[in-house]
């Protein structure tokens, strides 16, 4: 799994095995998937050695849904990737807010892994309510 020509890094969230003490890993398209769900939910300053890394969707919470604020979020959406997701070329961005009242908007990206030009997609839900159902 180390030597994954797509790239091996550590799982989200880390695991850790606790008879090894190893980290646990994920590789090839698992990876990159995961890479996109961390670049999604960061907030740009977080990484303090990388401050830009990150979308700040959470800024959005309150915006309007039209076309223009879909739009934009698109946008911030493929310029992270542009900068900090080079095995991947996005293809298409949607974003569906068809669940909009109960809190949830969905982001379909559409990309090709440069590499292997396999095509995916990843859902990542984008939820406008704080979660409620804490136990």
């Amino acid at each position: 799994m180390a030597d994954s020509f797509l790239g091996t890094g550590w799982s989200f969230p880390p695991q850790f095995n606790s008879f090894s003490g190893e980290v646990a890993l994920t590789s090839d398209e698992l990876d990159i998937q995961r890479s996109l769900q961390i670049l999604l939910s960061t907030r740009k300053g977080e990484r303090v050695m990388l401050p830009d890394y990150g979308c700040n969707l959470d800024d959005m919470v309150f915006e309007p849904m039209n076309t223009t604020f879909k739009t934009h979020m698109a946008e911030m959406i493929t310029t992270a990737i542009l900068y900090y997701e080079a095995r991947i070329d996005v293809e298409n961005i949607t974003i569906d807010d068809s669940r909009d009242a109960d809190g949830v908007i969905l982001i379909v990206l559409e990309y090709v892994i440069s590499a292997t030009n396999s095509r995916f997609n990843f859902v990542y839900p984008f939820y406008k309510n704080e979660g409620t159902e804490i136990r």
